[in-house]
C-alpha cells in the first residue's frame, strides 16, 4: 500500500538531523532567525500584540516557555501563540511565493517553544527552521492555481507544517508526527477573507494560530492521540476540498538533499509582499530622478491581476489602519513617494491619517498587466509611472524586490534592519549579543539561554 503525503513527510522530518545539512543553509536558518527575532523584538508593542499578551498572562500556564521581549513565561502551546503575533505583526518577516504565498518564519517560534520546554541546543532549532522552510515552500509549489486563488489563506498550509516543527522538537516518531499532522489539519482551513477587503488584526493572527495549533497536535500526539492520516490525498481531505490540480512531486522531488530555504526572501519593507517591487520601483524613480511629491499629478502602477484584487480595492485608498495600510498599493507606493522610504514609522496612526498623504495616494492608479501576469512568479514584476505638473514622466520597471535572493539582503542589511527594529529600546552591546548568538546558534548549549537574551 502507498504510502500517505502525511506519513512520507513525516517520515524525513524525523530522519533529518543537524549533520545532514549543508553549510550555507545552516548559515540561511540563522539568518532567517535573526530576521526573525527582530521582526519579533519590533511587533511586540503592537496593540494586537499588547491585547494577546494580556490575555495570555491573566491565563498563565505551566512556566516553561519565554515569551520574546516580556520575559514571561507560560507554557509552549500559548508562548507559539505570542511570539508569532510578534514575529507577523509587522508583515515584515520572510515571504515566499509561488502559486502560494507564505511566511515560513512564522513557524520558528513553534520550534522556540517547544524546544525551549524540552531543553533543545541551537543545533536542533536550526534543524527545526530548516523543516519548517523545507515543506511550507514545497506546499506553496503543490496547489495549481494556489489555495489563494481559490479563496483560502496560507494558514491553511501553516496547519501541516507546524506540527512537524513541533514535534521534532519533541522528538516523536514517525507514528506520531503523522498524527499531529492529521489532528492539526482537521480544523484550521482559513478563510481568504482575513486578507480581503477591509483588513483586521486577523490578519497578523491566522497563522500564529495555526502555529499554536501544531503545538498542540504534537503534545497531544505524543500522548497517543491519533489523527486523520490521509489528511491530504483521503475522502473529503485537502486535496479533494480544494479541487483539481497537485504536482505531487514538488513534495518530495530532491527531498532532504537540497533545501529550498535558499529560496526564500526577506522583507526590505514591512508590507504585503506584491507592494515590495512597486515600492521598490516608485523609491528608485524619485531619488534617482529627484522627484518632489508636491510635484507629482498622477502615478501608475502596472503589476499583476491580484495585487490589483487584494490591494487597490476602494478600502485601500482610505485605510484607518496599519492593517488596511501595508495591503494598500497605493498607500506603500504613495508613503515611498512623500517619504522617500517605507519603513514602520510610516504604519503609525498619524502617519495613516495624514490628509496629504491621504490626497496623494487619491492620485494613483493601479492597473493588471497581463504581461506582467505571464512572467510571475518567476518574476515579481511591476512598473511605475510617475507624471509630473511640469509634464514630464518617469517610468521604472523592477522585475524583483530588494530581499529577493536575486538581490538579497546582506548580513550587514539584515542588521540595519534589526537597528530600526530595536533602537529605541536595545543598546548597542544587546543587539550584537543576540546576533553573535544567533550567528554562532551551532554553538548554543540551549535554546533557553538564546530566549532569556531577548527579554527587553
Amino acid at each position: 500500500m502507498e504510502k500517505t503525503i502525511s506519513r512520507r513527510l513525516a517520515e524525513f522530518a524525523h530522519k533529518l538531523k543537524y549533520e545532514d545539512i549543508d553549510p550555507e543553509s545552516v548559515r540561511h536558518a540563522k539568518r532567517f532567525l535573526f530576521d526573525t527575532l527582530g521582526c519579533a523584538l519590533g511587533g511586540h508593542r503592537a496593540e494586537d500584540c499588547k491585547i494577546s499578551l494580556g490575555v495570555i498572562e491573566k491565563l498563565g500556564g505551566t512556566p516553561e516557555s519565554t515569551l520574546i521581549a516580556t520575559g514571561f513565561k507560560t507554557n509552549a502551546y500559548m508562548a507559539a501563540l505570542a511570539n508569532a503575533l510578534m514575529v507577523r505583526v509587522m508583515d515584515y518577516n520572510d515571504i515566499y511565493w509561488k502559486e502560494d504565498p507564505s511566511h515560513p518564519s512564522d513557524i520558528i517560534p513553534a520550534a522556540l517553544a517547544v524546544g525551549e520546554r524540552e531543553g533543545c541546543s541551537g543545533k536542533d532549532l536550526i534543524v527545526g527552521i530548516i523543516i519548517g522552510h523545507e515543506i511550507e515552500m514545497r506546499l506553496c509549489e503543490y496547489v495549481t492555481p494556489g489555495i489563494r486563488e481559490r479563496g483560502w489563506h496560507h494558514a491553511t498550509l501553516t496547519q501541516l507544517v507546524s506540527p512537524l516543527v513541533a514535534g521534532k522538537m519533541l522528538g516523536l516518531d514517525v507514528d506520531q508526527l503523522t498524527n499531529a499532522t492529521g489532528i492539526s489539519g482537521c480544523h484550521n482551513f482559513t478563510l481568504g477573507a482575513v486578507a480581503a477587503g477591509k483588513l483586521t488584526m486577523m490578519k497578523n493572527t491566522v497563522d500564529p494560530m495555526a502555529t499554536q495549533s501544531g503545538v498542540l497536535a504534537a503534545l497531544l500526539a505524543e500522548n497517543g492521540y491519533i489523527g486523520t492520516e490521509a489528511i491530504y490525498e483521503g475522502k473529503e481531505g485537502f486535496c479533494q476540498q480544494m479541487g483539481e490540480g497537485y504536482k505531487p512531486e514538488v513534495l518530495f522531488d530532491g527531498l532532504g538533499k537540497n533545501f529550498k530555504i535558499k529560496d526564500c526572501s526577506f522583507k526590505a519593507f514591512p508590507t504585503e509582499f506584491l507592494t515590495q517591487s512597486p515600492v521598490t520601483a516608485a523609491l528608485k524613480l524619485i531619488k534617482e530622478n529627484d522627484i518632489k511629491w508636491e510635484d507629482v499629478s498622477a502615478v501608475t502602477v502596472h503589476t499583476i491581476h491580484r495585487a490589483v484584487d487584494i490591494l487597490a480595492d476602494p478600502s485601500k485608498y482610505h485605510p484607518t489602519s496599519k492593517e488596511t495600510a501595508d495591503h494598500s498599493m497605493p498607500y506603500c507606493v504613495g508613503a515611498a513617494i512623500m517619504d522617500r522610504m517605507v519603513t514602520p514609522l510610516q504604519f503609525k496612526e498619524e502617519r495613516i491619517a495624514d490628509p496629504q498623504l491621504i490626497d496623494l495616494i487619491q492620485k494613483i492608479k493601479v492597473v493588471a498587466d497581463d504581461k506582467l501576469e505571464a512572467e510571475f512568479p518567476e518574476l515579481q514584476p511591476s512598473v511605475v509611472d510617475i507624471e509630473t505638473s511640469t509634464g514630464e514622466t518617469f517610468t521604472q520597471r523592477v522585475d524583483y524586490a530588494k530581499g529577493d535572493p536575486r538581490e538579497t539582503m546582506t548580513d550587514s542589511d539584515l542588521m540595519v534592519k534589526f537597528y530600526g527594529l530595536t533602537a529605541d529600546f536595545l543598546p548597542e552591546n544587546r543587539r550584537k549579543m543576540i546576533r553573535d548568538m544567533v550567528y554562532d546558534l551551532e554553538k548554543v548549549r540551549s535554546i533557553e539561554e538564546l530566549m532569556r537574551a531577548l527579554i527587553v
